[in-house]
């Protein structure tokens, strides 16, 4: 990659992906096989030396991952700035020397400063008419790709996304003679990927690809298009289509999910038209409906009110850091804010504030030192910690959520 350095900016609209948008920047959401930022990294040959997300967010510092910095911090060589919500299709980009605005369909979505350049006071709204840059707005440079605009897209178009993926990024393997293929499809493996003898691979509607140090125990199911990120241990079961990041571990009956990375589902039941955070922890039998009974277009809660998603199949949305205890049911569109820990045999209602505690539609706020105790055991088990910045994000998600409407010490009781 080039010397240049890109930063990924968040709008409104993005900063209001609920729940994840509170604990992570959107431009390190997964869609297909790639984050947002790696797509972006990949297309423009430019590295990302941060996301520009706003107060809540500086200092994000996950392993992997760009991190979150302010605005004020960005480099004085050239820069480029991009809308996180930019999907930028696969294609050769040259740059110019000088300033330049980079559209989607038409529609401002970036902009090249040259070395020397001031930095903007503020990044413009990318779903609108938008200023010129400080510095000359310089050449229209005309990208393909668009523009996503809510958060169910990216499970709503993963599978999609991931036969496009497949088309540009994935090599076709050999198979062992004991594993059945049904379909003309694309199977690729990457190194020290394990398929027990026994297991199936559908790719009859689209490709599978499985990547260094993944596991699948039979019997199991995989249906593409299905993308598992390095060392994922598939337990068995039907699996696909989906995009599981790594680390993961899955059992039961997974269809159109995205599962960030670091996830556990090591049971039965069923996860279906879902998107989950990192570090999500689901108990034995926790099930997700995503089918309303009359068949009708799914709401999705949102801090401002129910929206309608005009699709058929939405399931649940899981922040950072859930946790569900056995047999949980969660309702059609439900969405569960990072840290929240569900349990009991109740059903939570649909909107679940971020770092709530209890059963059913008892919730009350949790402990943060709780919290932080709990997760650094889990996040142990897969011989990673916390890091400062990640901590304080949490930590300031945690003072956000208990000064909201009905989690606040005034509202709820921390567990004990």
């Amino acid at each position: 990659m080039s010397e240049d350095a890109l930063y990924l900016f968040e709008d409104a609209v993005a900063r209001g992906w609920h729940p994840f948008a509170t604990t992570r920047p959107v431009g390190e959401l997964l869609f297909g096989c790639l984050t947002l930022r790696a797509r972006a990294e990949r297309v423009l040959g430019v590295g990302c030396r941060g996301h520009l997300a706003g107060p809540a967010l500086t200092g994000f510092d996950e392993p992997g991952a760009a991190p979150a910095v302010a605005l004020g911090d960005t480099d004085a060589g050239r820069r480029i700035y991009l809308s996180a919500r930019a999907l930028l299709d696969f294609q050769d980009v040259e740059l110019p020397d000088g300033p330049a605005t980079l559209t989607v369909d038409g529609v401002a979505v970036g902009w090249v400063a040259p070395p020397g350049a001031p930095a903007p006071a503020a990044l413009p709204v990318a779903h609108g008419s938008a200023p010129p840059f400080p510095g000359g707005q310089g050449p229209e440079v005309a990208l393909g790709g668009r523009l996503i605009a809510t958060v169910w897209e990216l499970m709503a178009g993963n599978a999609e996304r991931l036969r496009s993926d497949a088309r540009t990024l994935w090599a076709p393997s050999l198979l062992p003679s004991d594993v059945r293929r049904v379909g003309e499809g694309v199977v690729s493996l990457g190194d020290d990927a394990v398929v027990e003898p026994g297991v199936v691979l559908d790719v009859r509607h689209g490709p599978i690809r499985l990547e260094a140090g993944v596991w699948v125990q039979a019997p199991a199911r995989l249906t593409g298009p299905l993308w598992v990120g390095g060392d994922t241990l598939i337990l068995g079961g039907a699996v696909g289509p989906a995009s599981i990041g790594p680390v993961c571990r899955v059992r039961g009956e997974v269809a159109d999910v995205v599962m960030l990375g670091y996830d556990n589902k090591a049971h039965e039941g069923y996860l279906g038209h879902a998107y989950l955070g990192r570090w999500v922890n689901l108990g034995a039998l926790t099930t997700n409906s995503d089918l309303k009974n009359n068949y009708g277009p799914v709401r999705v809660p949102t801090p401002e009110g129910r929206v309608d998603t005009g699709l058929l199949k939405v399931g649940c949305f899981l922040g950072d850091h859930v946790r569900t205890g056995i047999g949980t049911l969660l309702n059609t569109g439900s969405v569960v804010g990072a840290g929240s820990n569900l349990f009991g045999g109740g059903m939570p209602p649909p909107w679940v504030p971020p770092f709530s505690w209890g059963s059913g539609h008892e919730l009350t706020a949790t402990r943060l030192d709780r919290f932080f105790e709990t997760a650094g055991k889990a996040m142990a088990r897969r011989s990673v910690s916390l890091t400062p910045g990640v901590r304080e994000v949490l930590a300031r998600a945690w003072g956000a959520a208990h000064r909201s409407p009905g989690v606040g010490p005034s509202e709820a009781t921390p567990h004990p």
